[in-house]
């Protein structure tokens, strides 16, 4: 019970040491109040610069103020300006002489040669037989769609189809291959364009 009672006593003990350690308990002291020194009275110095002393007066001189006399100009004592240089004439380039001209028909100069293709006999068959065979079902079906009442979407469509078509057929002689190639879209078209018909 002893040992009881003293642990809160040294705890106590502890705190009020604690406590008494700190600044807030100590003596309190009254906080300085800064005051400044007094202000030093500046010694008068006597003014150091000396007025300066009058301009002396001068006397204008009137030949620095009136302009000096020119000499009077007559045809004599005028100079005479040379001439401004002559241009040098160029010497003229070599003449080429006309060509004479020719009374007889003149050559017709000959087309440059093409590059064409080189398709077997069957192979042209082949490709020519398609490409008939495709224009002729775009034809038949921008015959059906001319008749009916298209939407814009359609309407764009159909104006795809004739382009390729005019484009295959212009492109038939020159090159075979892109002629095909042409009219196979252009029959896409218009198989898709006619599904889509009510």
């Amino acid at each position: 019970m002893a040992i009881s009672m003293r642990i809160p006593r040294m705890i106590f003990g502890i705190f009020v040491l604690s406590l008494a350690s700190t600044s807030c308990l100590r003596q309190r002291t009254q906080a300085r109040v800064f005051t400044p020194p007094p202000a030093r009275a500046e010694a008068s110095v006597p003014n150091a610069r000396a007025p300066f002393p009058e301009p002396p007066q001068i006397a204008a001189d009137p030949a620095t103020i009136v302009p000096p006399r020119l000499p009077e100009t007559t045809p004599e004592t005028m100079v005479e300006i040379p001439e401004a240089p002559r241009r040098v004439a160029r010497r003229p380039g070599p003449v080429t002489p006309p060509k004479p001209a020719s009374t007889g028909p003149q050559p017709q100069e000959s087309p440059p040669p093409r590059l064409a293709q080189m398709f077997s006999s069957e192979e042209l068959r082949e490709h020519t037989r398609t490409l008939d065979e495709s224009l002729d079902r775009v034809n038949r079906a921008l015959a059906v769609v001319e008749g009916k009442n298209l939407t814009p979407d359609q309407k764009e469509i159909a104006e795809r189809i004739r382009t390729f078509r005019k484009q295959a057929e212009q492109a038939r002689e020159q090159d075979l291959l892109t002629a095909v190639s042409l009219a196979r879209r252009a029959d896409l078209l218009a198989k898709d364009l006619l599904e889509r018909l009510p």
